[in-house]
């Protein structure tokens, strides 16, 4: 099995929570890394001991108990919202990887629990500690407490996430290089003296600015 194949095997074996707990920014970074083997394949803990039975099933490595650093398995979560304390600062909806938070600037924000993995990310980015996550499982835990269908929702959200965050980038990066444009366009073009130098001096730094700008959209492309 090639290195992208496994690699591919063990990213669908994972719960698709996105929590970063493994100490990777989402589940397909992580299974990269065990794929390389750069990362254990005890590293997850929404998946539990099943999970790590998976993983070791497809890596040929031992089993072996969830790294303490990663946290414990436990029952699955969701998140909940105080409507009293939301200032709606949209703070969590920028840190929810699967966009299950909705609402506006300085409009409450509620959770759309049906699209909510309990990742935790929203709760340390919330300012007013708004957001407390409630057991949502019971006893259950690890892939006991999750199915694979809630799987298969959690990754198509995270896409939908990841391709919204890039078009909104992208979008953002226009505007501000339509700006600079803009202030370039209105230097003076030949003025002598303080006046001259400063006006270059500007130039200079919004020209590197725009230089800056095509080199990430090269680097992206």
């Amino acid at each position: 099995m090639n290195l992208d194949s496994l690699a591919e095997r063990l990213h669908r074996a994972l719960p698709q929570t996105q929590c970063q707990r493994c100490g990777y920014p989402d589940c397909a970074s992580y299974a990269r890394a065990m794929a390389e083997g750069r990362a254990g394949i005890h590293q997850c803990p929404p998946g539990g001991a099943e999970g790590v039975a998976r993983l070791a099933s497809l890596t040929g490595r031992p089993a072996l108990p969830l790294d303490p650093a990663c946290g414990q398995e436990a029952p699955r979560t969701v998140a909940v919202i105080d409507e009293g304390g939301c200032i709606g600062c949209t703070l969590c909806l920028k840190a929810c990887p699967t966009d299950a938070i909705v609402g506006a600037n300085k409009r409450m924000h509620t959770v759309i629990e049906a699209w909510c993995t309990g990742c935790d990310l929203c709760v340390p980015a919330c300012p007013v500690d708004c957001i407390l996550l409630e057991n949502a499982s019971g006893d259950s835990t690890g892939w006991s407490a999750w199915s694979q269908p809630q799987a298969d929702t959690a990754l198509a959200r995270y896409g939908f996430h990841q391709l919204r965050f890039e078009r909104e980038q992208k979008e953002n990066d226009a505007r501000l290089e339509a700006k600079a444009r803009a202030k370039l366009a209105d230097l003076p073009a030949h003025t002598q003296g303080a006046e001259g130098q400063e006006a270059d001096r500007k130039r200079s730094v919004i020209e590197a600015a725009l230089a800056r700008a095509r080199a990430r959209r090269g680097g992206a492309a």
